[in-house]
């Protein structure tokens, strides 16, 4: 039989909907939560193991920083213990180590590969604008080559010093020289391959040439599967260039974590394809190679964001080999378990909905259930997503605090429109909330709906801002923000358009259109991350638009 309900101030008229209805709508919501997370999980398969102890890696940078251990900080001392564990397990799968510097307990390299036995090193020494403290690491590195002969079978003076704009040419080729004259073994210098080309009196001091190729961070980023070609472009653009001296890559792999530049991606799947494809291809064109890096270096993301602290072939916590031979690859290896927390978070939403009516004296329109199948498919489907990025985008407090809260709203927002969808109440404005208490006609629902929408406006609008101010290390807030907002847009459709619009809202809508319309410029077409986000964005923002300030209220 139908009914007449009011719904913010205005009769409506509604046919009763059975309990079939909401039960089709489930079966369908969790089907495709289940669809998605297939076709996320699904593993890839590649020529050649990543890593394969039968068939070693030639080389791979090592810096021993676990947890809160960081180079910034002076006083940062590693024990030969912790250096040992690491080494005895990279033995299992290369048979050198590049190092960067001297300091921090990494003298001690040299004298642990010997122990370790099987280990060769090419010493690093960190060079930098402290002239004095330049000549004192290259006294170390001298005195560790004549103490570890046969150990230490190179010297790298210096690690993108000119990149870095800390030493003039003339000084490096200086230092390098002084060097050289003093050790037995070859000398070389370590830069991107843009400034070996750029300071070519370089190359007139060293024994070979060693250069950085990171299809990532190119000025043009390359995507994942062209990276292993690249670097074999320029390999030989350089064997051209700077005839008579080997080239050896002394830098190069991919992220497994970080946001997009371009159509460049960090995953677990892409570093598996680009270390599989650059190794197979030192292998058949007989050039020497060095990863970077061994293990996962959290310290460096103070520096360049998530991505610069997932590039290791081994995680930073458990160390455990990422990809072990043998086992399937995916970029997400705890689907099932993000499968199952998605459909839950959906099977409560539903029952939220379902319990909500149990008071009120009426049956929702189909809409309203369509609004919540929305929601919860769509916050069921990216739950196990944005506890992955949270998981590894999540630095310091802070971050734990920032990326936990977006998740939260993410997980609140479809529950509480879920009640306000089936009774028929509309999304709160910001003066429902935080306006003149006179004027203010509370609810538990307004309250806790309105705080939900708040933090994530709040969020959404700092998280764009970054990306118009300051975007190489920021990460795309995609599915926490789409779990929240998504909900909101939907359940903003109840609200009738009269009275004035709210001036925070506005606000807060001009300034998610501008950032987006600049953000999608700035990031370029083929960033699906940023297309997505900015989606988002421009969604929430019409959504903030369409509120106004006077509504009644049940």
């Amino acid at each position: 039989m139908a009914r007449e309900q009011v719904i913010d101030g205005t009769s409506r008229r509604t046919e009763p909907i059975s309990l079939r209805t909401p039960l089709a709508l489930l079966l369908v919501s969790l089907g495709a939560i289940a669809a998605v997370w297939w076709w996320l999980a699904t593993p890839i398969t590649l020529a050649r193991a990543p890593i394969d102890p039968a068939d070693k890696v030639q080389c791979v940078s090592y810096a021993p920083f676990r947890g809160d251990q960081s180079p910034l900080n002076a006083w940062t001392h590693i024990e030969a213990d912790q250096i040992e564990q690491d080494l005895r397990q990279l033995k299992e799968i290369t048979d050198c180590v590049r190092t960067y510097s001297m300091e921090n307990g990494l003298d001690q390299v040299p004298a642990i590969a010997a122990k370790v036995g099987g280990l060769k090193v090419l010493q690093g020494i960190w060079l930098s604008s402290n002239r004095a403290k330049n000549f004192e690491q290259a006294a170390l590195a001298v005195r560790l080559s004549k103490e570890f002969p046969g150990i230490v079978t190179s010297i790298i003076v210096g690690n993108e010093v000119l990149l870095r704009g800390e030493m003039t040419t003339a000084d490096l080729v200086s230092i390098i020289r002084s060097v050289k004259a003093q050790v037995s073994v070859p000398v070389t210098y370590a830069d991107v391959w843009e400034f070996w080309l750029r300071n070519r009196e370089v190359y007139d001091a060293v024994d070979f040439v060693t250069i950085h190729i990171l299809p990532y961070w190119e000025d043009i980023p390359v995507k994942a599967k062209f990276a292993a070609s690249h670097v074999e472009a320029i390999r030989e653009r350089m064997a051209v260039a700077f005839p008579g001296k080997e080239i050896l890559i002394g830098e190069t792999g991919w992220p497994s974590e970080g946001r997009m530049r371009e159509g460049a991606l960090p995953s677990r799947t892409n570093q598996a394809r680009v270390v599989s494809e650059i190794l197979g291809l030192a292998k058949a064109n007989k050039f020497r190679v060095n990863l970077i890096e061994s293990y996962d270096q959290p310290w460096k993301r103070k520096l360049e964001g998530t991505v610069g602290g997932y590039w290791g072939l081994y995680d930073s916590v458990r160390r455990n080999l990422k990809y072990p031979p043998g086992q399937p690859i995916s970029n997400f290896p705890y689907w099932k378990w993000y499968m199952g927390a998605g459909m839950g978070l959906c099977v409560l939403v539903f029952a939220v909905a379902g319990l909500t009516l149990r008071r009120r004296p009426w049956t929702p329109r189909f809409s309203a259930w369509l609004g919540v199948a929305i929601s919860a498919t769509s916050a069921g489907a990216l739950l196990g997503i944005g506890v992955d990025k949270m998981y590894y985008e999540s630095y310091g407090i802070g971050g734990w605090l920032h990326w936990g809260a977006l998740l939260l709203a993410g997980i609140l927002s479809p529950i509480f429109c879920a009640q306000a969808m089936v009774i028929g109440r509309s999304l709160p404005t910001f003066l429902d909330l935080l306006g003149p208490r006179e004027g203010r006609k509370w609810s538990k629902l307004t309250a806790v709906l309105g705080l939900t929408l708040a933090v994530t406006a709040v969020i959404a609008a700092q998280t764009a801002l970054a990306f118009v101010f300051d975007s190489r290390y920021h990460d795309f807030p995609y599915a926490s923000l789409t779990m929240a907002v998504v909900p909101f847009a939907v359940l903003m459709l109840n609200r009738p358009q009269i009275g004035q619009r709210p001036i925070a809202e506005s606000v807060f809508a001009g300034l998610l259109a501008l950032a987006a319309a600049y953000v999608l410029f700035n990031e370029g077409r083929e960033n699906w991350q940023s297309l997505w986000t900015c989606a988002i964005y421009l969604l929430f923002a019409f959504t903030l638009w369409r509120a106004r300030a006077e509504q009644i209220q049940e």
